[in-house]
């Protein structure tokens, strides 16, 4: 799949702020499920400096700092994608402790995927609600993951809410309500809460909830799986990832996926944000 975006960001001071130091993830992974074509990002009025590097979860990034206070900011990215991956199930599982629940990776592999394994308890009621869901498939991790999302995609309100953090995962089933990033995380902690390595993604999507009414930033979930690498599992549209999505970060937490991260020096200031989202998708 061919994808065309442009994305614009816009913010507003009620008075002159200085901006620290912000980092922008707004360049598509390169991977073998995607390959980025073109890639521009402006910023006006421009930037005192930039620099271009991988953040700690290999995500690409452009940290710009500003010398001058300012009232406003604005940013906005031209990308070309190309998507690759048709078949979301052209894999196999190559540890048999994996692909029972709970999940058991092997030594050196739990190592490297600590960051994405539980870190702290998860709330009793996500818990239980998790290993509901894998005794209805038999404790069988694919099959898990499937209907993980088909039950939150089928059984969950799907609303669109574009600023804010996600909503604690407990609150999210709780309510059987949320937006993308709160069912995602409300994905990750169910995984993690059965031993499976499961991380926050960020980016965009052909595909929308019908509640959402035009295309925004779009959130869903990557899960470990021994011989398939990070699988994508999105459930507020209930599918396994294929060629339909665009990554632009991964993370262990959501906030290090933020597509924009910073803060301004001013005190009592107000501040705005407005977004655009364009995006054009199809065979090439």
């Amino acid at each position: 799949m061919h994808f065309r975006i442009r994305h614009s960001l816009t913010y507003r001071y009620d008075q002159p702020v200085f901006l620290e130091p912000l980092t922008v993830r707004l360049i598509p992974r390169q991977d073998p499920s995607q390959r980025l074509l073109h890639h521009r990002l402006a910023v006006e009025a421009e930037a005192s400096g930039r620099s271009e590097g991988l953040d700690a979860d290999g995500n690409a990034s452009v940290v710009l700092w500003f010398d001058e206070l300012r009232e406003r900011l604005d940013l906005s990215v031209e990308m070309e994608v190309e998507t690759l991956r048709v078949n979301p199930f052209d894999w196999i599982m190559t540890d048999s402790a994996a692909a029972v629940l709970p999940v058991s990776y092997p030594p050196a592999m739990a190592r490297s995927l600590g960051p994405f394994l539980a870190q702290e308890a998860i709330d009793p009621t996500v818990v239980e609600w998790a290993a509901s869901q894998a005794a209805a498939v038999n404790q069988a991790t694919p099959a898990f993951l499937m209907a993980l999302a088909d039950t939150i995609h089928h059984g969950f309100h799907h609303v669109g809410r574009p600023e804010g953090d996600p909503i604690d995962p407990a609150e999210t089933l709780a309510r059987r309500s949320g937006a993308c990033r709160d069912t995602a995380m409300l994905y990750v902690a169910a995984c993690r809460s059965l031993g499976l390595a499961a991380r926050f993604v960020s980016g965009y999507s052909m595909h929308h909830p019908p509640e959402v009414s035009e295309h925004e930033l779009h959130a869903w979930a990557e899960v470990y799986l021994p011989g398939a690498g990070w699988r994508a599992y999105d459930p507020s549209l209930g599918l396994a990832v294929a060629d339909g999505h665009v990554v632009l970060a991964v993370a262990p937490d959501h906030r290090l996926a933020a597509a924009v991260s910073g803060s301004f020096r001013g005190t009592g200031v107000g501040s705005t944000m407005a977004y655009r989202v364009e995006l054009q998708a199809g065979l090439r």
